[in-house]
């Protein structure tokens, strides 16, 4: 991030003024990805869920013996959990993210596209992550923090949950997940973790909701 801020402005002297304006638009971009989680919201939606959830599905199976294996990759240290998911609905990132955090793994970052809804600031609260909506994504400041970000992320040890596809485009790899997947590579790359343990996730409906 400051290689990637040390870049003169046009028309900037290199001042005070202009390193304020770099810390001004980091924080900018920072905000964007995520926000601080909300214990009093994560608390109400632990609640409401189960209830929303009973309304909504006859059922929930998961298959036993993987979720076994799942908690005990989640017990290897300093080794993070990275969910590539198949994407079946709008609500598959809350019914995920309540099922890891019952089962004791935590409550995962879930990631997200480049969303301009809403419900992004509440979304935000509840542990989602968003690309940042900077035109120079891949590129320059926006992509040094986001690169950044999921450094943390990961160095942290919080689960981290991909989508690997749109509801309305299965089985073709979506470009919000190819960049989300490029930071958690280049996250390797620079020795920012040892490793991940990949867990891919299989999602099906009998009725989509």
């Amino acid at each position: 991030v400051q290689g990637a801020a040390s870049a003169p402005e046009p028309g900037s002297e290199g001042d005070e003024g202009s390193q304020q304006r770099w810390k001004e638009k980091i924080c900018q971009i920072l905000g964007e990805i995520q926000a601080p989680l909300s214990p009093l919201l994560l608390r109400l939606c632990h609640w409401l869920l189960p209830k929303f959830l009973t309304r909504l599905f006859l059922g929930v199976q998961l298959h036993r013996g993987q979720l076994e294996m799942v908690l005990r990759a989640a017990r290897t240290p300093e080794v993070p959990l990275v969910f590539l998911c198949s994407h079946q609905s709008q609500v598959d990132g809350l019914l995920l993210s309540f099922i890891l955090l019952s089962q004791g793994i935590g409550l995962p970052r879930v990631a997200v596209g480049a969303c301009t809804s809403p419900l992004r600031s509440l979304l935000q609260r509840l542990g989602g992550i968003f690309l940042p909506s900077w035109s120079e994504l891949d590129e320059g400041l926006s992509g040094a923090v986001l690169d950044a970000y999921v450094q943390e992320v990961l160095r942290s040890r919080q689960p981290l949950v991909l989508f690997l596809e749109e509801p309305w485009a299965a089985l073709r790899l979506a470009d919000p997940a190819r960049r989300w997947l490029l930071r958690v590579l280049r996250a390797l790359q620079d020795g920012a973790v040892p490793d991940v343990l990949v867990v891919p996730v299989g999602i099906a409906y009998d009725v989509a909701p």
